[in-house]
């Protein structure tokens, strides 16, 4: 199973870019999706990123991830 958690993108080096998840940064392609700018928000995968997500969407998911999160530490 694969869980899609938008990253932002935090560098761009040729067809390369830096993104952070959370704290957690990772080089991946943007070969996939052209015109991707510093600031945008994307979903990747093994080392692709394979679409943008518009800012909002991005923010939304990422508020409910950490809620679960949250909500699954409390339990234990």
């Amino acid at each position: 199973m694969c869980l899609a958690v938008p990253a932002r993108i935090i560098e761009i080096n040729g067809e390369m870019a830096k993104v952070d998840v959370g704290g957690v940064q990772r080089m991946v392609s943007l070969m996939l999706v052209p015109g991707l700018a510093l600031g945008d928000y994307v979903i990747t995968h093994a080392g692709f990123a394979l679409h943008k997500v518009e800012e909002a969407d991005a923010q939304a998911s990422i508020a409910l991830l950490r809620e679960l999160v949250e909500k699954v530490s409390n339990q234990g």
